[in-house]
């Protein structure tokens, strides 16, 4: 099991979770992050960090967002996807994205 990271995401980027993982398992990608699922334990810590409740536990996906977990594996094994464990600021954008739905279509990999 695992936690998954969510399209609301995608062009926000605020890094409030990375600095409470305790498994450095986010990896940083252009305009989103996503979890390693092999190193994340299920701590949770950085579930109510996330100011667009983007992360889920896995069996907590919304069903509209259920691809996002296999996408999450996915990306965390690109090389360009580094860890992350220290705060940045957030995308320029993200205050205009926050709030928006069905974000795919914009990533970046």
């Amino acid at each position: 099991m695992t936690h998954t990271v969510t399209e609301a995401c995608i062009k926000c980027k605020y890094t409030d979770c990375v600095v409470v993982c305790r498994v450095d398992c986010f990896r940083d990608g252009r305009i989103f992050l996503n979890l390693e699922p092999d190193e994340c334990f299920d701590c949770a810590v950085c579930i109510p960090e996330c100011p667009v409740n983007a992360i889920y536990a896995e069996e907590d996906v919304p069903k509209d967002q259920r691809h996002m977990t296999k996408l999450n594996a996915e990306l965390a094994k690109l090389p360009t996807w580094k860890s992350i464990t220290k705060r940045k600021a957030a995308l320029p954008e993200a205050e205009e994205w926050k709030d928006k739905t069905g974000k795919l279509s914009e990533l970046i990999r």
